[in-house]
């Protein structure tokens, strides 16, 4: 039966980590996967994660399983840090919601349920947009359409062409939205921005689709949120899939949450009745271990207060690696302005430099990131700045 299946290519992200596992230069620098990582290369369990763990075995006293939705703590817990312990949409009971399996897991069980609303339903998804974006959402069966998002010759937001676009989104569409540090490119939108966006959302009636992977990666936990929060609090209807794996470090025990927004509680009912449906087709239960986890942190005064330390120390890191870069391409003498990556946001950037320049910085001096030359900002240190910034010179 197997042999009629065609072979595949590798992942590109995926296939990148093979090959430098496989290269032997004692000098090469990993900037493809997208993992938090310290001053030594490390991605590290936090502090405040190592405690909920030791506070979770002592409480811990049953491997049955949890309740089909998840751990109802750990869904209060990240609908109020998404959308403010006083939001009006929380306090009127109009959130339907599900633990999910990652972030991954939230894009896919919100595809699923659009295709029960209308098997027809297009999404819009912004050029470029996060690799596994199209493959989760398409292979749910949904149709994929782009908008104008970024431009590497300036190195900034098409804003006014994506306006421009979503005004001729059909009533009815989705709109894949980046709550914040924007994956693949690092550009996000100002506050203003986010408000001509609403208004158009008003003016198109179309659904606002906010994937939230990176909250407090891009200037603080408050001020990431600020576009779900607006479109939740202004908007008759909202989707939104979040991801624990960032600023809790949890990436291996894929902790996500995937969340709709509803015009009213009736509606809320039947929403969560159908996001429920669709999960058990799926996987039928969630896991129980990542989401305790972070029910501990966030319902602990001391620990949350340690997290949000953490999740603070991670940003301005990745804030100083960039200047750092930034500086560094300087020194080395390259004749092109990169000021630009100090503006982007999170832990990716677009270095907008060419395909072809991309598989020589790789091929010559083993520095492995993606064609689309984005970079994992977090995989830069001090060590191997030098050796990066001459390495990136050498072919522009």
């Amino acid at each position: 039966m197997f042999e009629v299946l065609p072979p595949l290519a590798p992942d590109p992200i995926l296939g990148l980590s093979a090959a430098y596992q496989e290269d032997s230069n004692a000098h090469k620098i990993d900037l493809g996967v997208g993992v938090y990582k310290d001053e030594q290369g490390n991605t590290p369990i936090l502090n405040a994660v190592a405690q909920a763990q030791k506070i979770l075995l002592e409480r811990e006293t049953s491997k049955t399983y949890i309740t089909p939705q998840g751990n109802q703590g750990y869904i209060d817990n990240m609908l109020s840090l998404l959308l403010g312990e006083k939001s009006p949409v929380l306090m009127a009971d109009r959130v339907a919601a599900v633990q999910a399996p990652g972030g991954c897991g939230a894009l896919r069980i919100l595809s699923e349920l659009l295709v029960r609303c209308n098997e027809k339903t297009k999404v819009w998804v912004s050029d470029p947009t996060w690799a596994n974006h199209i493959p989760l959402i398409g292979s749910a069966g949904l149709q994929i359409e782009t908008y104008p998002y970024f431009d590497k010759d300036t190195a900034g937001i098409r804003f006014d062409a994506m306006l421009d676009s979503l005004k001729k989104v059909e009533k009815g569409d989705v709109v894949l939205l980046h709550g914040c540090c924007h994956n693949p490119t690092g550009a996000d939108l100002t506050k203003a921005q986010w408000d001509a966006v609403l208004e158009v959302a008003k003016e198109r009636e179309f659904l606002p689709f906010l994937d939230v992977a990176y909250l407090g990666f891009g200037d603080s936990l408050e001020d990431d949120a600020y576009g779900v929060r607006l479109m939740a609090e202004n908007l008759p209807e909202v989707i939104i899939a979040a991801s624990c794996s960032k600023n809790f470090g949890l990436y291996r025990e894929r902790v996500g949450l995937a969340a709709i927004v509803t015009a009213d509680t009736k509606t809320r009912k039947v929403a969560q009745g159908q996001i429920m449906s669709v999960a058990r087709g799926i996987y039928s239960m969630p896991p129980s271990y990542g989401g305790a986890l972070v029910d501990i942190i966030l319902s602990d005064t001391s620990l949350r207060k340690d997290w949000e330390s953490e999740v603070n120390a991670m940003r301005n890191r990745m804030k100083t690696l960039r200047a750092m870069l930034v500086d560094k391409l300087h020194e080395n003498g390259a004749d092109k302005d990169f000021g630009f990556i100090n503006e982007q946001k999170g832990m990716f950037s677009f270095l907008c430099i060419s395909p072809e320049q991309v598989r020589e910085v790789r091929e010559k001096h083993s520095v492995y990131f993606v064609e689309s030359s984005r970079v994992n900002i977090a995989g830069i240190n001090q060590q191997n700045v030098d050796t990066l910034a001459k390495a990136l010179v050498s072919v522009l």
